[in-house]
């Protein structure tokens, strides 16, 4: 049986010779080990290298996998204060590999897989490298969408109220199992959801480290990365759902910050990535944080749910790692509900 995430070179080369100007000559096509939602390739032509992203193969949940949306973002960032690649070329649905996908320059740097940054010279680098990642999450919630042209890139409305509906649905579309922590999670959220306070930015929605490519020799960001779930929304998602990083254990499969030595490392502890972030914004605080955490560790778990279904049916872009998502949901609606809990 042949494998749904080949591409057929020999289909997709005139393509992409008669739709990108200057490409020529493609070589091999070499899919990258990560990523579970869009599979995606390193190109290496005659004109250079260049990454193509595509939606995965197979039967897709709604409003999944759009890498349209990642392709619309990413060409409008492009001139302002947030690194993104460039954007060459969106392909239709009906595109020689048989879905859509999207290609872009290929930066040549850094991605940190281990937010404990073990590749790092010292101290004053790890602490350089989540400085830059802060500067990085408050400069994209100050652009202004409107110049952006992003202004219905998003619904109206309270963004929290709208996600957990959509996540809520995606995890029962992709139930496998009855999961106690996430039926008691998912209730806690609906009941304790704050009001709108009318903070609307753009949102990245997994704003983590390994989607950022840092430079190959300083703490600079040169891109961020997939942005599939990015959307018109409340800032404090983002901000929350990165500082999961510091809850969720680094002996995982999620290779967090739990369980290390943050100071011996150089690392900031999640009140002083906080503060900083709230530095930069010009902002005070913010209220509400064991329900915009607890969301954040459900809708990981609800992405999750949905990779490891891919995988028992066959279209996960990497199923053997797939397959570990499922004790992956189990661990965050356990952690999520230890932190409600405190809340009683």
């Amino acid at each position: 049986m042949s494998d749904p995430n080949v591409l057929d070179q020999a289909a997709l080369a005139p393509y992409l010779e008669a739709t990108i100007t200057g490409f020529t000559g493609l070589a091999s096509i070499e899919k990258f080990k990560s990523g579970q939602s869009n599979p995606t390739y390193l190109l290496t032509a005659q004109s250079g290298r260049y990454v193509l992203r595509a939606k995965p193969p197979g039967q897709l949940l709604k409003s999944a996998h759009q890498v349209d949306r990642e392709f619309t973002v990413m060409s409008a960032l492009a001139g302002t204060a947030v690194p993104v690649p460039r954007m060459l070329h969106l392909s239709a649905e009906d595109s020689p590999i048989g879905r859509m996908f999207y290609v872009m320059d290929f930066l040549d740097g850094r991605i940190l897989w281990d937010p404990a940054l073990p590749e790092a010279r010292d101290n004053d680098e790890r602490a350089a490298i989540y400085d830059a990642m802060n500067a990085t999450l408050a400069a994209l919630h100050d652009v202004d969408v409107g110049a952006a042209g992003l202004n219905d890139f998003g619904r109206p409305g309270n963004y929290f109220e709208r996600q957990l509906a959509r996540w809520t649905a995606q995890y029962r579309a992709s139930e496998t199992g009855t999961i106690a922590d996430m039926d008691r999670l998912i209730a806690w959220l609906e009941t304790h959801r704050p009001a709108d306070d009318g903070r609307v930015s753009l949102v990245h929605g997994d704003y983590r480290l390994d989607n950022l490519i840092f430079a190959a020799d300083r703490p600079t960001v040169l891109a961020v990365l997939d942005w599939e779930l990015s959307t018109l929304g409340h800032p404090f998602a983002d901000i929350a759902y990165q500082c999961m990083q510091w809850r969720l254990p680094h002996a995982s499969g999620f290779r967090g910050l739990g369980g290390i030595d943050r100071r011996a490392l150089g690392l900031p502890s999640e009140e002083d990535y906080v503060v900083a972030y709230c530095r930069r914004r010009g902002l005070d605080g913010i209220g509400d944080w064991t329900f915009f955490l607890a969301f954040s560790f459900f809708r990981l778990a609800a992405i999750c749910q949905g990779v490891f279904k891919r995988a028992l049916d066959g279209n996960a872009s990497n199923p053997d790692k797939a397959r570990t998502y499922g004790e992956a949901v189990k661990l965050l609606s356990h952690l999520a509900a230890k932190l409600t809990d405190q809340e009683a």
